[in-house]
C-alpha cells in the first residue's frame, strides 16, 4: 500500500469507529433493509454488449488536484450527464480528501433515474451497509486496500445485498491477485476497473489499462479509470476493444459538463 492510500485508509479505519458510535450497526442494516432495491449498475454499463458506456464521476476535489470545480452542485451535475448520455454516476463520499458526502447519493437518485456507485475507501462491512441504506447501487473495492480475506467477505456481502461491485486494481501483481475472483461470488454483480492513476506519483497515463489488459478475463466487464480526456482516448480504448469507462476530473473542469460529456463520447 503507497504512502498516500495508507494515511486514506488509516483515517477511514477512524472514520467508521465515529460513525458506529454515532449509528450502531444493528441501525444502519435495518436502514438498509428497508430501503427501495438497487438499481441494476451491472447492466447499465455493461448493455448493450459493445458499445461505449460512460460512468460519470461526481467530484468537488482530491488529494491530487485539490479543489477541481467551485461551482459544485451534485444534483445540477448529474442532471448533465444524464441528459448528455452517460451510463451511470459515480460519486465521491469521501469528506477530508474528496469534499464528498454520502447524502449526495440520495440527492442524485432523485433527479435522475441512473444508477449511483458509491466511491469511497471500502475496508469494513459497516461501510457496505451504510452505502446501501444511502442508496446506494454500487459500490468501489479498491484492490491495493484490502487483504484477500476481507476482499473476499466484502464481495459475498455486497452480493447478498444485490449491489454492484466495482473492484480497481492499479498494480499488476494486484491484478493477478484478484484475478481468481472476478466474477465472485456471482458474475453478473461485478465489474473489473483499472485505474490509470498511480497513487505513488499521483501521475495518470492510460496507456496503463492497455498495457494490463492481456491478464484481464473477460473484457466485457473492465472499466478504464482516470486519465481519460478526450474523444480521441476513448477511440484507443475502444480500438483495444475497451467499451466501458469512467471519467471524472475532465469533465468537473469544463464550464459546460454535459457538452463536455458529449464531444467525449463523439457525439
Amino acid at each position: 500500500m503507497t504512502d498516500v492510500l495508507a494515511r486514506i485508509v488509516a483515517d477511514k479505519k477512524e472514520e467508521v469507529a465515529a460513525s458506529q458510535r454515532e449509528a450502531p450497526l444493528d441501525e444502519v442494516k435495518a436502514r438498509a433493509a428497508d430501503g427501495a432495491p438497487p438499481r441494476n449498475f451491472y447492466a447499465a454499463v455493461t448493455r448493450p454488449k459493445g458499445e461505449l458506456r460512460v460512468i460519470a464521476e461526481v467530484k468537488k476535489a482530491s488529494p491530487s488536484a485539490g479543489l477541481i470545480r467551485q461551482d459544485f452542485d451534485p444534483v445540477a451535475i448529474a442532471k448533465a450527464y444524464h441528459e448528455a448520455g452517460a451510463a451511470a454516476i459515480s460519486c465521491l463520499t469521501d469528506a477530508k480528501y474528496f469534499q464528498g458526502s454520502l447524502d449526495y447519493i440520495a440527492q442524485i437518485k432523485e433527479a435522475v433515474p441512473l444508477p449511483v456507485l458509491r466511491k469511497d475507501f471500502i475496508i469494513d462491512p459497516y461501510q457496505v451497509y451504510e452505502a446501501r441504506a444511502g442508496g446506494a447501487d454500487a459500490i468501489l473495492l479498491i484492490a491495493e486496500c484490502l487483504g484477500e480475506p476481507q476482499l473476499i467477505d466484502l464481495l459475498i456481502l455486497v452480493t447478498e445485498l444485490k449491489m454492484t461491485v466495482l473492484l480497481e486494481v492499479h498494480d499488476y501483481e494486484s491484478l493477478i491477485q484478484v484475478k481468481s475472483h472476478v466474477g465472485f461470488p456471482h458474475p453478473g454483480y461485478q465489474l473489473l476497473g483499472i485505474n490509470n492513476r498511480d497513487l505513488k506519483t499521483m501521475t495518470t497515463d492510460l496507456g496503463h489499462t492497455l498495457k494490463l489488459i492481456k491478464d484481464v478475463p473477460d473484457l466485457d466487464i473492465l472499466v478504464s479509470e482516470s486519465g481519460i480526456k478526450t474523444h480521441d482516448d476513448i477511440k484507443r480504448l475502444r480500438e483495444a476493444g475497451i467499451h466501458r469507462v469512467l471519467v471524472g476530473e475532465h469533465l468537473m473542469r469544463q464550464p459546460d459538463i454535459g457538452e463536455a460529456l458529449r464531444a467525449l463520447m463523439g457525439g
